[in-house]
């Protein structure tokens, strides 16, 4: 039960502050690799499912939770339940110059489109000036 008081106090991990617009949604749970270890020795000392599943109830769990600890459990010991850094990876140093140079080529090329349009125009201006001036006797 103290755990699902830390829960409710915000001091489980739970992403987001609660503030900005999407705070009315539910928020995901993270559990530390320690709660999870500690809540596998509870859930795999009780032998009645019963009680396995009054220890679910009251720290607001699911039995697909214990499922996927244990499978990380066994695949890589203590790693597998491990805190995961949350959010997407950072990018290289290449991935990240990568992209810049690529919007440094958008940019030029764009810009590129627009000399040479302005220059178009420029030219035609200066041929139809060049035609009336030749009319006129100029």
């Amino acid at each position: 039960m103290a755990d699902m008081a830390t829960s409710a106090a915000g001091q489980d991990e739970i992403v987001g502050s609660g503030n900005g617009p999407r705070s009315g949604r539910p928020k995901r749970r993270a559990f530390t690799a320690e709660y999870k270890m500690r809540i596998l020795r509870q859930y795999e000392e009780l032998e009645d499912p019963r009680e396995r599943g009054a220890l679910l109830r009251r720290e607001g769990l699911y039995t697909s939770h214990i499922s996927e600890w244990r499978k990380a459990r066994d695949a890589s010991a203590e790693r597998g339940l491990e805190d995961k850094p949350s959010g997407r990876p950072r990018r290289s140093a290449a991935e990240a110059e990568n992209e810049r140079l690529r919007k440094e080529n958008e940019k030029l090329t764009a810009e590129l489109a627009r000399t040479k349009a302005a220059l178009e125009v420029v030219g035609k201006a200066h041929a139809l000036l060049d035609s009336v001036a030749n009319r006129s006797g100029w």
